[in-house]
């Protein structure tokens, strides 16, 4: 008897696997959203489709009437921007401080515990601080960011670099290799596909910071947006942003696994190609 955990749907069984979840979503929101209309047609909390059409094209298709800008292209230009400066910057401090902790003792005795400790702090509670300090422009969001996912990035990247096999240190070090030529020509190239990995995993967490920020602090941005419209209840304008968000989201962690399988192919077919 074929055990479960041994059976593998084909690909198209996939397909349907992962559609079918999103299609009974959907089913479930038309049946109450009927439901609630049919008591109230004027009712906002969960309205038809065809409002969510009309506000995607007033906010997406028609220059405001204020600014004479389109406001969804707006938005994600601003909340993408900082979003890629936040990750960036948290990457660049995540490969740095992860590798030279992870392999450099005198590094890492001071910069571990220090870490560790801004790991444990919960970023949203020092926004008012980075509000005072920043003031309210593009660089409180961004330092929000880092703060929120860098100390996670390097964490990971020491504990990968920690795990690679010491024979690999040792047989370079025997050929001469000094501590720079191992880092740059050993451990760099090892670490690169891990490195886009916490970037993938940290994702969710810097979106979440950047909305925060955003709905505080901001003149535009998607998150912003958001906050904006909540006051008048206006879903059919908030639920549009949220799956815009979510798609932009995927597309990025869909990008980003792409490069890594394209760049990295050897670091996949050690897992066996299970990709997540």
């Amino acid at each position: 008897m074929t055990r479960i955990i041994n059976r593998q749907p084909n690909r198209y069984g996939r397909i349907v696997l992962g559609v079918l979840p999103f299609i009974i979503l959907l089913l479930l929101y038309l049946s109450a959203s009927d439901a609630r209309l049919a008591e109230n047609p004027n009712d906002k909390l969960l309205p038809a489709f065809s409002s969510f059409a009309e506000a995607i094209e007033r906010m997406a298709f028609e220059p405001s009437k204020r600014t004479g800008e389109y406001l969804l292209w707006q938005d994600t230009l601003a909340s993408l921007l900082r979003l890629a400066m936040g990750v960036g910057i948290s990457a660049l401090i995540g490969l740095l401080i992860g590798i030279g902790n992870g392999m450099v003792p005198y590094m890492r005795s001071p910069l571990s515990p220090l870490v560790t400790a801004l790991s444990l702090i919960p970023p949203m509670a020092i926004l008012p601080i980075l509000f005072i300090v920043f003031g309210l422009g593009e660089v409180s969001k961004v330092v929000l960011i880092v703060i929120g996912i860098s100390p996670i990035i390097v964490r990971d990247l020491q504990l990968r670099t920690d795990a690679l096999p010491n024979e690999q240190l040792l047989k370079a070090q025997t050929l001469g290799g000094n501590s720079w030529q191992i880092i740059v020509r050993v451990v760099l190239p090892q670490i690169m596909p891990r490195l886009i990995e916490a970037i993938r995993l940290t994702l969710g967490s810097a979106w979440l910071f950047l909305i925060a920020a955003e709905a505080i602090a901001a003149t535009e941005g998607l998150g912003y947006r958001i906050f904006l419209v909540r006051r008048y209840l206006s879903m059919d304008v908030i639920l549009p942003y949220v799956l815009w968000i979510t798609a932009l989201a995927f597309a990025m962690d869909w990008s980003l696994k792409r490069l890594s399988l394209l760049a990295f192919p050897w670091y996949h077919a050690s897992k066996g190609g299970r990709d997540d």
